[in-house]
């Protein structure tokens, strides 16, 4: 793997972890319980895809 696929996947693996912090502010400030359970399983799936890049990478990532 090239230098700057690395980056590619280092930046989407940031850009995962961002987006799950911001669906953690979302379910914070939100009443109905069905977003909720929404934003509890999109930040679910996120988590995993977050994860299997990294393990894809061998963990060689700074996100």
């Amino acid at each position: 793997m090239t230098q700057k696929e690395l980056l590619y996947f280092e930046d989407a693996i940031g850009h995962l972890g961002n987006i799950v912090k911001l669906l953690n502010d979302f379910d914070s400030n939100v009443q109905n319980n069905q977003i909720k359970d929404f934003f509890n399983n999109e930040k679910s799936k996120l988590q995993n895809l977050k994860t299997t890049l990294v393990n894809v990478l061998g963990g060689k990532t700074n996100g």
